[in-house]
């Protein structure tokens, strides 16, 4: 499938707070698909706590039915848990297509477009989650599989696995966390998409991005764009497979990161910016 460059990452409109309200956080997707985002990254996990597990999936849906979209990707993940307020893990094949069929009743949908496995789960063998995911692709659940938080041996053992079905890693990338690289390169090599979650370095981070990475802010101030499109645009210099989902609480931060696309950078800028 052909989708836009930069997607939409939808878990700030569930766990950021405060929280966007109901018509807020659709006035977002909305004005992401004005902007030409034909992705958008969700999870069952992606509330803020247990008694409202799958509030992202649900927005999602939501939104898109009321926009009268049907040819946009949206990506979801299972794995994670929630017990309260805290995150935990699991990765076993019971429960993975437990999680895929609750997520296609959130979303409405046949099939999933892309099923991630959320984060490796130290209890369950790599390889039993990865049999799981590549029967939730046999049996017609999912259309296409992705990984999460995974490193290159991991991402090799689930391509023997699940095959043709594995289309995309989703790991940690950003100015300030480059520890990937090696991932990236791996999947740039093996042809497969490259999703970086937080590309600004997290909820946290994100709004001191301008000192957090001086470098960034000033080629931003050089172009007259906003650091964050120079970000993303730093990203997509990376390789051809790298794909974005920058976060979004407002409108016009989802149009503004979707602008990147069209923003050339010169080797000098590039340069600098990969020196950090």
């Amino acid at each position: 499938m052909t989708v836009s460059a930069i997607g939409l990452g939808a878990m700030p409109l569930s766990t950021k707070e405060p929280r966007p309200s109901p018509v807020d956080a659709e006035a977002v997707v909305h004005a992401a698909l004005d902007a030409g985002v034909t992705l958008i990254d969700t999870a069952d996990a992606y509330a803020r706590d247990e008694a409202e597990f799958g509030h992202n999936e649900v927005l999602v849906a939501n939104a898109l039915r009321s926009y009268g979209r049907a040819d946009v990707l949206v990506a979801t993940k299972g794995g994670h848990t929630r017990r309260g307020r805290d995150w935990e893990l699991d990765g076993s094949p019971a429960y993975l297509r437990r999680a895929c069929e609750a997520s296609l009743r959130r979303l409405h949908v046949e099939a999933i477009d892309l099923y991630q496995l959320h984060r490796p789960d130290p209890a369950t063998p790599w390889e039993e989650s990865m049999g799981a995911l590549r029967s939730l692709a046999d049996d017609g659940l999912v259309r296409m599989v992705g990984i999460s938080n995974a490193d290159v041996a991991q991402i090799d053992a689930a391509q023997a696995i699940v095959g043709d079905a594995l289309v995309s890693v989703q790991n940690q990338f950003s100015p300030g966390y480059r520890s990937s690289a090696g991932e990236l390169a791996h999947c740039a090599a093996v042809g497969l998409a490259w999703l970086p979650w937080s590309p600004f370095g997290g909820v946290s981070a994100a709004g001191s991005l301008d000192a957090e990475a001086p470098a960034f802010a000033e080629v931003a101030a050089e172009l007259g764009v906003s650091v964050y499109q120079v970000t993303l645009a730093w990203h997509l210099a990376q390789a051809d497979v790298v794909l974005p989902i920058p976060g979004a609480s407002r409108p016009a931060s989802i149009v503004d990161s979707a602008a990147a696309t069209d923003l050339v950078l010169s080797p000098d800028q590039l340069a600098r910016l990969q020196e950090g």
